[in-house]
């Protein structure tokens, strides 16, 4: 499995994730064709090595007619304001992977719903301001596409620094961090650092929060390559560059954190409770149950669970305040051992069945047949779903996989 480990030393932006996975390897060219097929008028990108206190790395630059860059943000007052369906028509239009309009779309949306909470408004009524800029838009988009250029299938992250002091952006002078970046980041490992300015901005953030699966120390993996990405300021307490390193993981069995998140209530009907299990898987948790209790005053109630990775620790929480009558969330980091997951196909007389197959230490540990495809086939067959199942593990096993 191939990693990608995001060390933010000096904190993250998106010109500084594209310009270190270019650093990294990824094609430049690719990108850029990649890039352009989002129809944006105007739009170039180019990248050139540069230095930050001696070290180099990759800067990258997006060009649009009536922009430039300042000291802290680019001027995009000629730029149109753009809504989350207007940025998720661009992704979908353009000729990307199947994986890079999926991890482009999973930032935007999450962007979406932080802006959403710290303005007080629905998310269909966010303008995104400076992170809806082309520029930002090319930052996200590009940096999904240099993902998928170098094969990562899983990103971790160390802890973010934000720094601190003020900025200037179209709602006036904001406190550092800045409310969506603050909204992007809760339940996830941030610290202010030695930095009196903005460390990590929205956009650097949305991108952390969404896609990477654990916020830690650099997991156990074989290095490949290292890359630098640039940020526009220079000089202050460290070097303005963000560091990845990719490579592959030591061991197929993996282990993370996530988090557990339990709800009281005893006030809530059968049907509500199953809505508020699915809209939990739907809100990304990684599973969801309810178990019977007695509270108090002897009154039977359940308590509501879910396990969430961190980046989705908010939306979780919102959907259990928005969907039960509880008042209060409990939460618990737990660390997990996982087996390797993979889906491979095998073919049936009812047709092709995915199995999803379980290593561990390059073994398989178990195989089981993806229940959703049995199911369907079983109903266009016009057969009991057992025999679909059946054949299915039975062709696992005439394939002698290992």
């Amino acid at each position: 499995m191939t990693l990608a480990y995001f060390d933010c030393f000096a904190g993250a932006s998106g010109d500084m994730i594209v310009g270190a996975l270019l650093d990294a390897g990824a094609d430049f060219p690719s990108l850029a064709r990649q890039l352009a097929s989002l129809g944006v008028e105007g739009l170039s990108v180019r990248a050139d090595k540069t230095r930050r206190a001696g070290l180099s790395g990759t800067k990258f630059h997006v060009d649009v007619p009536h922009a430039h860059e300042h000291d802290h943000e680019p001027d995009h007052s000629h730029e149109p304001h753009r809504h989350l369906g207007d940025i998720l028509s661009l992704i979908d239009r353009a000729d990307l992977a199947d994986r890079t309009r999926d991890r482009a779309r999973k930032v935007f949306t999450r962007l979406a719903q932080a802006e959403a909470k710290v303005h007080g408004v629905g998310v269909e009524q966010v303008h995104f301001h400076e992170v809806g800029a082309i520029d930002s838009i090319a930052d996200i988009v590009g940096a999904c596409v240099c993902l998928e250029l170098l094969g990562i299938d899983r990103m971790c992250c160390s802890p973010v620094p934000l720094g601190s002091g003020t900025i200037r952006c179209d709602h006036g002078l904001m406190p550092v961090p800045a409310p969506a970046t603050a909204e992007l980041l809760v339940g996830l490992p941030t610290y202010a650092g030695p930095f009196q300015s903005e460390a990590t901005t929205p956009t650097g953030a949305a991108f952390l929060a969404a896609l990477c699966d654990e916020f830690g120390p650099m997991p156990a993996m074989r290095v490949s390559a290292v890359g630098c990405g640039a940020g526009t300021r220079d000089g202050g307490p460290l070097p303005n560059l963000l560091r990845v390193l990719v490579g592959e993981t030591c061991d197929e069995s993996a282990a993370d954190s996530v988090i557990e998140l339990s709800a009281n209530v005893d006030d809530c009907t059968g049907e509500v409770l199953g809505a508020t299990i699915e809209k939990l898987l739907a809100a990304g948790c990684v599973d969801a149950w309810a178990s019977p209790i007695v509270m108090k005053k002897s009154r039977p109630g359940w308590t509501l669970s879910a396990l969430c990775l961190p980046g989705g620790l908010a939306a979780a929480e919102d959907v259990l305040f928005a969907e039960t009558t509880t008042f209060g969330v409990r939460r618990r980091v737990l660390e997990r051992s996982k087996l390797l997951r993979a889906f491979e196909t095998v073919p049936t007389p009812y047709g092709p069945v995915r199995i999803k197959v379980g290593r561990r230490g390059g073994k398989v540990v178990t195989a089981s047949p993806e229940f959703a495809d049995c199911l369907s086939a079983a109903e266009a067959h016009h057969v009991p779903v057992r025999e679909v199942l059946s054949a299915a593990q039975a062709a696992w096993r005439e394939g002698k996989r290992t």
